[in-house]
């Protein structure tokens, strides 16, 4: 008896919804042979998944974002194929695409090789600070909060280096629970608590919205007792020891310096992709691939990516709705393909969606945005995320794969030769 296994790395948004495909459109259309099973494997450093989208609420309070709802178990929401599945909690240190594996290091240190019939990317990435990563398991990053929280309760300058998305939201979370709500038409807090200070190097905030609402952005956070630099970048921050009190020295590209309580760095993100041969990724270090089909063509056949650590995207857990059912169909032509001997079946191809695109909550009860290319109103962007970071709209279906239940209808693109475009099939 043998199996072939569709080896998933990373069990965040991509990976657990790769899973989920796989399990449920792939595995049943596969070959079936006497002697041979399939299999899926996801290999993560948690055996939790993490709620990473509502970030920036639980670093200002637990009370305001309990951790239960942050952390989910990732084996028992694939109890309906456990033949079919397997977890393996650890982190990928090497892959062999020659001979087809994965080195694996298990939490407890132990060293594995994971043979893949099908090799799926999906490691995300990693953040500058370790409040918006879950590096190893929910125990650690739990006490990472309990400490942030210890400091946050006195301080009085909080400097936010980084004006994207989790830069606004975690100003506008952590002002309004240091300095309180605002008050009716107030333009900012009468006594603030503390100053909290969020430095763009862009003449605006949230690049990928027009200026127009980066505006409405300031004005939600300066009513929260937030300013904002812009056309400035972090050039240092040096934290004057090691105690968790000492305060840090934020060195500023204009030369000026800020001596803050908490500096938070959110200027970015950091692919996770360190393990992997240096030929297989772009000039950012994300894992290049044919952003139609999703192949990683450096890697030989039957390897793709998924999720923010691919060069094909430009981030966000809404795009992956779009690029799962893609990589994942071309898997299954190229895997039923493999097993069978046949010739590879038609592609499916991403189309990204890069029209303006973003919610981003701004306390408690606002927040801008646009969706398809619309400004949406702070109520709306309020309703449909700020409430709870879209934990009661989407976790349900993401943790039990019911978001991948149906297929969808697509248009079958022509065969490409391999070598035509670079195409690698098998």
């Amino acid at each position: 008896m043998s199996t072939e296994t569709i080896l998933i790395l990373g069990g965040s948004f991509a990976g657990m919804s790769a899973a989920h495909y796989a399990l449920m459109h792939i595995i049943p259309q596969l070959p079936k042979k006497d002697g041979i099973t399939y299999n899926v494997t996801v290999v993560n450093p948690s055996k939790d998944f993490y709620w990473r989208i509502a970030g920036p609420r639980v670093i200002a309070s637990k009370e305001l974002m309990p951790y239960n709802k942050l952390f989910y178990p990732i084996e028992p929401a694939f109890a309906y194929a456990k033949d079919k599945f397997t977890f393996v909690q650890g982190k990928a240190t090497h892959v062999d695409s020659a001979g087809q594996t994965v080195s694996v290091e298990s939490v407890s240190g132990e060293q594995k090789n994971i043979p893949y019939a099908a090799l799926v990317i999906a490691t995300g990435f990693s953040t500058p600070t370790p409040l918006f990563t879950q590096t190893t398991d929910r125990a650690a990053l739990e006490a990472t909060y309990d400490a942030f929280h210890t400091q946050l309760k006195h301080a009085k300058t909080v400097v936010i280096g980084g004006a994207g998305p989790v830069g606004v939201e975690a100003a506008g979370e952590i002002s309004e629970f240091l300095n309180g709500k605002p008050g009716f038409m107030a333009s900012a807090p009468k006594n603030p608590k503390a100053k909290v200070t969020v430095i763009s190097a862009e003449k605006k905030m949230l690049p990928v919205l027009r200026e127009s609402i980066s505006k409405q952005a300031e004005k939600f956070l300066k009513r929260v007792g937030a300013d904002v630099v812009y056309n400035t970048k972090v050039v240092s921050a040096t934290k004057a020891s090691e105690a968790e009190d000492a305060k840090t020295t934020v060195q500023l590209s204009d030369g000026k310096t800020i001596e803050a309580d908490i500096y938070i760095d959110a200027t970015g993100t950091r692919p996770n992709t360190n393990f992997l041969p240096k030929e297989w990724l772009d000039n950012r270090n994300r894992v290049s691939c044919n952003a139609k089909t999703l192949r990683v063509e450096a890697a030989g056949p039957r390897v793709y990516v998924v999720g923010d650590c691919g060069s094909y995207t430009r981030g966000g857990v809404m795009d992956q709705y779009d690029a799962i059912p893609v990589a994942m169909t071309n898997l299954r032509t190229d895997l039923v393909a493999h097993l069978s001997g046949q010739t590879p079946g038609p592609d499916r191809h991403y189309e990204a969606n890069l029209k303006e695109q973003q919610l981003v909550p701004i306390g408690s009860s606002k927040g801008v945005g646009a969706a398809n290319g619309m400004a949406l109103p702070s109520v709306m962007v309020w309703g449909i995320k700020g409430r709870d970071y879209l934990i009661g709209m989407l976790v349900e279906g993401h943790m039990n794969g019911k978001t991948y239940e149906k297929e969808g209808k697509w248009k079958p693109q022509p065969v490409v030769a391999a070598g035509q475009l670079g195409t690698s099939r098998g």
